[in-house]
């Protein structure tokens, strides 16, 4: 059997763009991905803060098409969202994502039922036995409420250690991840998952990448390019205002508003529309704190170049 492509690196998770009827506007996106690609990233992912909850079934493979085929097109890597409520329908978005040329899926849990060791496991196997690419399994513990156990993501390890990697959220980061790294042996492979606020942290427990935000990853890119050279001055230098914007991104909807604000800002699309209901709507004093934030990681990015 092919081994599947190691994934690491920077892995922006994209903006899902909609025009004026609601429908996803595949030419922005065309535009967005290319614009991240161009910042030197190692490739594209899909993830929550995509809209992927608030997406059809027809819309997640339409995104998950233009994504996909934009990586392939730039000779970069693509990583596609599979996570959902039911076994059956991930398995169906993963098989999808393999078969128009996906490098890995990632998947989250259910959100809607707290699913015990064995269920969890039997979720995520079911995901890994129908393909034959990686799997990233996300402890998106923000939403679901309820952290993965070190032992379900170990027992996955061993059955999946050759394209299996883990991308852990849940508190405190840095000790499951150490934790996690020892109960393995050092070889599981993870991504930091959260906007970049604990890259440097991840970086001294072992990651092989990280999956943030699309907004600012020439900074987070920079940030990368520092830890992997042992450059800490520099990496610690972006830390500072890139951590306190990840701050401000307390949901998913938080993430959604300030990533397409400064996206706008950016001139990389010219609508910060998202899918409704929403929980949050950036106001006009989060809007001029993010703006400083964001001009001081632009300042300190750029005189570290």
């Amino acid at each position: 059997m092919t081994q599947p492509t190691p994934i690491r690196g920077v892995l922006p998770v994209v903006q899902t763009l909609f025009d004026e009827t609601g429908a996803i506007d595949t030419t922005a996106m065309v535009g967005e991905l290319n614009w991240i690609l161009d910042q030197g990233v190692a490739g594209l992912t899909t993830g929550m803060v995509s809209e992927i909850l608030r997406l059809t079934e027809g819309e997640r493979r339409e995104l998950s098409e233009v994504v996909v085929g934009v990586a392939r097109d730039r000779g970069a890597m693509s990583v596609v969202s599979a996570g959902a409520e039911s076994t059956r329908t991930a398995v169906a978005h993963a098989r999808h994502a393999e078969s128009i040329g996906a490098d890995a899926i990632m998947a989250i849990p259910p959100i809607s039922v707290a699913l015990d060791d064995t269920e969890t496991f039997e979720y995520f196997a079911a995901i890994a036995d129908a393909t034959s690419i990686g799997l990233v399994v996300q402890d998106a513990s923000g939403y679901v409420g309820r952290p993965l156990s070190i032992d379900v993501q170990v027992e996955l390890f061993e059955r999946y250690r050759d394209r299996i990697y883990f991308k852990p959220e849940a508190a405190p980061i840095g000790p499951r991840l150490s934790e996690l790294r020892d109960a393995t042996g050092g070889e599981a492979r993870a991504f930091e998952g959260s906007g970049g606020a604990a890259l440097i942290d991840s970086y001294r427990r072992g990651i092989v990448g990280t999956m943030p935000g699309a907004e600012v990853c020439w900074g987070i890119q920079r940030m990368w390019r520092a830890v992997t050279e042992g450059d800490w001055s520099v990496a610690y230098a972006i830390s500072g205002p890139l951590n306190a914007m990840v701050s401000l991104q307390t949901s998913i909807d938080t993430y959604v508003a300030i990533e397409k604000h400064l996206l706008v800002r950016q001139g990389v699309i010219t609508s910060g529309a998202a899918r409704r209901p929403l929980s949050f709507m950036i106001d006009d004093e989060t809007r001029a704190e993010v703006d400083r934030l964001f001009d001081q990681l632009k300042l300190v990015a750029l005189e570290l170049a």
